[in-house]
């Protein structure tokens, strides 16, 4: 693949490439009165703007100033995501690596020590969501870094192939202290053991200060794209490369040009609540600023202390500043879509499981297709479900993320795993919602009036007619 080495973000050090044919399929030649190319070399854009912008929190406050914000910039992507972009090594060990310090340290030096056979090299980490959000039809920019070296060159051609842009985090390398090992491509050893566990290991783990500590602000092309994005989506990984101001300025800028903030804390948010006193603040930043935050089970009872996931939703809605939707992930059981005003809950598909790496993350693109379409939130559910179950009936993640044809055909099969006894219990201590909504096989006649059974059937039919009315896209 021929890189296209632009002079503001690309230099020896870094190996910041953009591939002009993945940008010009997101910005075309046409759009904002100058050429694709020139957008990601200009310091500014000709685009109507308010000059003087308000301080973000006056911004959230008044969310008629954010939707005009979002009517006068034109968000010519669908998401972008931030930080995270490496290359899954995925291999088969006879067993999980060890959990002591010192001997995760070595063995992860052991596996580094010969380059493995490329046949087991996948695109991972924020590859996942923005692969397979592009297999739905979005419009997707990467936001990160990859080093001038094979992996990063690999990382590049799944991202173009796919036709996802990348855009490198900073432009100023004269600022660079740290050792050259920060500016490869960050390797994740993914490891699976005979009963089908995971194991991850990556040099992430065992660094104290973020990657990229050093950078105290993202480059112009970087924010360019979070301004022409309609969705910015973040998680926890985000920590281990960018420091905790930054991160939390990039959600300032976020804010103040109309671009909705997706958060998923993932394994790291536990590690966050706990950290130094700088990622406290950035995590609560996230959890108080972000349009939808997406859980699992687990994560949203550590960072509420509460049980029952949609009371801690709830809670989370209420210190919440801008947040419209908090989504639990249930596993197996299904998930949850919590606002204000309603709880909605999808059972999750019947498959014949055979890895889950991944399937978070085509959950998330999901919920960002269905965010952006203004779809019933029950229908986005089941799609979410859908897309993340037909992820875990293939190997691993990035290209083996779920197509949409796979997506189509297990929803049509419409094998939902019901548990009425479970979702009953569930929805019993939070039936002072006003509405309620609940996908079943069928509608169950009697239904009162606050708990809704929506049939699969419908939400199938449903979903039929909106590929019909977009010309057969999703």
């Amino acid at each position: 693949m021929h890189l296209l080495k632009l002079p503001s973000v690309t230099s020896p050090q870094s190996g910041f490439s953009q591939d002009p044919r993945i940008i010009n399929r997101l910005f075309p030649p046409n759009s904002a009165k100058c050429g694709a190319l020139s957008i990601f070399n200009r310091k500014g854009i000709d685009i109507s703007a308010p000059k003087n912008r308000p301080s973000s929190l006056s911004f959230l406050g008044d969310r008629g100033e954010e939707e005009r914000l979002k009517s006068v910039i034109v968000k010519e992507a669908d998401v972008v995501t931030l930080g995270n972009l490496c290359v899954d090594i995925v291999l088969n060990v006879p067993e999980l690596p060890p959990a002591s310090f010192d001997e995760r340290l070595a063995y992860m030096e052991q596996l580094s020590a010969s380059k493995p056979d490329k046949r087991y090299w996948e695109a991972g980490g924020n590859c996942n969501m923005a692969i397979a959000a592009a297999r739905l039809g979005l419009k997707c920019l990467t936001l990160g870094h990859v080093g001038n070296e094979i992996y990063g060159h690999f990382l590049l051609d799944v991202l173009h192939d796919e036709g996802i842009g990348m855009v490198g985090l900073d432009e100023d390398t004269d600022s660079i202290t740290n050792s050259s090992a920060s500016y490869e491509t960050l390797i994740c050893w993914v490891l699976v053991d005979p009963l089908q566990r995971h194991g991850f290991c990556s040099r992430a783990d065992f660094s104290k200060e973020p990657a990229f500590s050093w950078l105290s602000e993202l480059s112009g092309e970087a924010k360019l794209a979070i301004k022409k994005s309609k969705i910015l989506f973040c998680n926890g990984y985000g920590f281990d490369e960018l420091s905790p101001s930054l991160i939390m300025s990039v959600l300032d800028y976020a804010m103040e040009v109309g671009t909705s903030i997706f958060f998923d804390p993932g394994p790291r948010g536990k590690s966050l609540s706990k950290g130094t006193p700088e990622q406290k603040r950035a995590l609560d930043w996230f959890l108080r600023t972000s349009d939808v935050l997406l859980l699992t089970s687990d994560e949203a009872e550590s960072l509420t202390g509460i049980e029952n996931p949609i009371l801690a939703g709830q809670q989370l809605l209420r210190k919440g500043v801008r947040t419209k939707w908090v989504i639990v992930k249930m596993g197996s059981k299904g998930s949850i879509l919590i606002t204000m005003s309603s709880i909605s809950c999808a059972p999750a598909f019947k498959v014949n499981v055979i890895d889950t790496v991944g399937c978070g993350d085509s959950f998330v693109a999901a919920i960002a297709f269905g965010f952006l379409h203004d779809m019933p939130t029950i229908n986005i559910l089941a799609l979410a479900n859908a897309v993340g179950a037909a992820t875990a009936m293939g190997c691993g993640a990035g290209r083996n993320v779920a197509t949409l044809e796979s997506v189509i055909e297990l929803i049509r099969v419409s094998n939902l795993n019901d548990d009425d006894e479970f979702w009953s219990k569930l929805l019993h201590e939070n039936m002072d919602t006003p509405e309620i909504s609940l996908l079943s096989r069928t509608v169950i006649n009697g239904s009162n009036d606050q708990l809704k059974h929506v049939s699969l059937q419908k939400v199938v039919s449903d979903c039929i007619s909106f590929r019909l009315c977009r010309g057969g896209r999703w």
